[in-house]
């Protein structure tokens, strides 16, 4: 039997392995999935989030805000009027509300609750710019400079098209380091890599058949991630350079893979490549950006998620899915991942050992 026919057989037996085991095919491809109808369906048309306030009493200048800023002010901010002033700071205090606004004379009184330091900051902000424009109105001269902000996005940007690419690569991380750290550790432990190494098929075919089917269903992971997020329902769109995401998830397979082949190498036991895959995958899944968006975390979250490789997959993914950037936005992502791959691979092998012995 040749080399390619030896491949063949042995990529064919594995897909059908993987098919028919329905705890495999469930953790792998439908497990992630429901995430995404989960996330997809409650938060997949939100664009922003709006700051709750409550009004005391009459604001005239809250209220010439709301009057003139209309649909626009509406978007980030819902103003409830309250009679209740004791009864509005508690709203805020449990976080019903992100702040009371109260007029005293000339002075605008923001109640904030430092619990929420976003909220708290986008209100006190708000706030500020509601006071600025009443401060020149009352001028009656307009002033020097004006600002005008213009979204990078277009307005079809949705939560979605962040979702989709962040779940499917925490998926792909799953799935490619749980397999190739367990599938290793049981191929040694039962004693298959011994038969497989006297076997007629090549060992590099033998793991070349293995990442192939690995590969094959990670773009139907693919694929039935961006035909469910396409639903009317969800809504995501598609364009520019989304293709740029096929070698994406290809080279980040690629780069899982390796890490759980390390891990595999160095366990002994199921059970402890089991635990060391945990230590690896989730701390990566929240730190890469798979669960919440980077941007709004801390600064030393941000520098640490560098250090994981679904970081650079969920980005590179993003920026041609969600941000809708060129192909060249994708390619040092790419390289990461690819380096990620040959140095875990090649760790990998010097820790290789065919047996527990």
């Amino acid at each position: 039997m040749s080399a390619y026919e030896s491949f063949k057989s042995l990529s064919r037996a594995m897909f059908l392995g993987f098919r028919w085991d329905r705890t495999a095919m469930f953790f792998t491809v439908l497990f992630p999935l429901m995430f995404l109808v989960i996330l997809g369906g409650v938060f997949g048309h939100q664009t922003t989030s709006k700051v709750e306030v409550r009004e005391v009493g009459a604001s005239s200048i809250l209220d010439q805000a709301v009057a003139q800023g209309g649909d626009e002010l509406g978007k980030v901010m819902k103003v409830t009027k309250s009679s209740d002033r004791a009864g509005a700071l508690r709203d805020v205090e449990k976080g019903d509300a992100d702040a009371a606004v109260e007029q005293r004379g000339n002075e605008l009184i923001v109640h904030y609750s430092a619990a929420d330091q976003v909220k708290s900051g986008t209100v006190r902000g708000l706030m500020d710019s509601i006071v600025q424009s009443a401060n020149l109105g009352a001028t009656g001269r307009p002033p020097a400079y004006m600002m005008t902000g213009q979204q990078v996005e277009d307005d079809s940007l949705k939560a979605i098209q962040f979702f989709t690419p962040s779940l499917l690569g925490w998926a792909l991380a799953s799935a490619g380091v749980f397999g190739a750290s367990q599938t290793l550790v049981t191929w040694r432990t039962k004693g298959i890599l011994r038969r497989l190494q006297l076997s007629p098929a090549p060992i590099p075919t033998v793991f070349a058949a293995r990442v192939a089917v690995s590969l094959a269903i990670a773009l139907v992971q693919f694929a039935l991630f961006v035909l469910v997020a396409q639903l009317p329902v969800f809504g995501l769109r598609l364009g520019g350079a989304w293709w740029m995401a096929i070698p994406m998830v290809l080279s980040g397979v690629l780069a899982f893979l390796s890490i759980g082949m390390l891990i595999g190498a160095w366990a002994k036991t199921q059970e402890t490549a089991q635990a060391v895959t945990q230590l690896v995958v989730l701390p990566m899944a929240f730190l890469g950006g798979s669960f919440f968006p980077l941007d709004a975390s801390p600064g030393w979250m941000r520098a640490l998620s560098y250090a994981f490789p679904l970081r650079y997959l969920n980005e590179g993914m993003l920026n041609v899915m969600g941000r809708g950037l060129g192909p060249a936005s994708a390619l040092p992502h790419i390289a990461v991942l690819l380096g990620v791959a040959v140095a875990g691979a090649v760790i990998a092998m010097r820790l290789f050992r065919w047996d527990d012995a």
